[in-house]
């Protein structure tokens, strides 16, 4: 009964969320924050509010491989099956901003991520560093927007059109409270689901975390990025799950280090596979933004099957299944070297087109 609770769970996980970021938004408006810097706080993190809600409860609870795998998950799915599933819909704009900038920073704090989890820990010194490294990313958020006021902003405004400032304080601070609430509630029940279901089944925390735990924090930008794909807003759907992704690990993972008793303990699996997973798709973000400044059909296809396989793998891993080492051989020695070529090849392609004069 008790596995059951992850669909309410998580149902309240995103309900908390979007009550908090629209009061949070509409309160802030209210002060004479301009829209843009709360497009590039409040909405632009507030879809990663799940993943911290779970991740620290995991961490209060001593239960690190699920806040660890949650966080990692995430990173992994936002990328591979967002934009995937998205790139599907119809073809993503990569703006130049997230190809000189924000891509990087991921890429950057993904190997950082790595290097503080090498001593087996993620402790206090670990937390506040990250946690202070968000800090400073905002206000340089906030100083580049200033600079340059192009910043997409409609959908914050779209946000805020809608009743806010009518609404009231009372009911602002109404929906920031109980979106709080239902998070840390949504939160308990989900990791107490996840808990049992890996008993269950049978399989460890870490590939619960990895795999369902992580899908389900990760619907906020699933039906962010999808909808504002079908919008023609095709660079916020990008634009939002590399922001994500960046939120996970400063201020999930921050968040996680300062809570948690002793510091969160970090397993040699996860440091050997799981966080070199994560940090490999964030590089490959760069040639496939860079090329043609467009998410084709063809890429998310890519994304896409490339979320399949590292599922397959996952669950042929946990079950010790003697399809593992064939799955692998083709994994490692055909599909990956293609892939890796590929990538190499459009983006030395993409490099002489922008050099050639026109």
């Amino acid at each position: 009964m008790e596995m059951l609770m992850i669909v309410p769970g998580l149902v309240l996980m995103v309900i908390g969320a979007e009550g908090l970021v629209r009061g949070a938004s509409r309160l802030a408006a209210a002060v004479g924050v301009s829209p843009l810097i709360i497009g590039l706080t409040v909405v632009a993190f507030g879809t990663s509010a799940p993943e911290m809600a779970v991740s620290v409860e995991a961490s209060l609870r001593g239960q690190a491989d699920i806040a660890l795998g949650n966080v990692v998950g995430s990173n992994i799915f936002n990328v591979l099956f967002i934009l995937g599933i998205s790139a599907l819909i119809v073809p993503l704009v990569v703006s130049e901003q997230l190809i000189r900038l924000d891509v990087p920073v991921m890429i950057t704090l993904s190997v950082l991520l790595l290097v503080l989890c090498l001593d087996g820990r993620l402790g206090l010194f670990d937390g506040a560093l990250l946690s202070a490294g968000l800090v400073g990313y905002i206000c340089f958020l906030i100083y580049e927007s200033r600079r340059n006021p192009s910043t997409e902003i409609g959908e914050v405004e779209e946000l805020l059109s809608g009743g806010g400032a009518q609404s009231g304080w009372l009911m602002n601070a109404v929906l920031v409270i109980g979106g709080l609430v239902l998070l840390v509630l949504g939160s308990h029940w989900f990791v107490e689901a996840a808990i049992v279901m890996a008993e269950y089944f049978g399989v460890s925390e870490l590939v619960i975390g990895l795999t369902i735990v992580a899908a389900g924090t990760s619907m906020p930008e699933v039906v962010t990025s999808i909808v504002a794909a079908m919008r023609g807003q095709r660079d916020i759907a990008v634009g939002n799950v590399v922001g994500s992704n960046i939120f996970n690990i400063m201020g999930v993972m921050g968040l996680a280090g300062l809570v948690a008793p002793g510091g969160v303990d970090i397993s040699p699996a996860f440091i050997a596979f799981d966080l070199p997973i994560m940090i490999a798709v964030a590089v490959a973000c760069l040639p496939v933004f860079f090329t043609g400044g467009v998410i084709g059909r063809w890429k998310g296809l890519m994304l896409f099957g490339y979320y399949c396989a590292y599922t397959a793998y996952l669950i042929l891993r946990a079950s010790e299944h003697d399809a593992l080492s064939n799955f692998s051989a083709v994994m490692a020695y055909f599909v990956l070297p293609i892939t890796i070529i590929t990538l190499v090849w459009v983006t030395i392609r993409e490099l002489r087109r922008r050099t050639v004069p026109s």
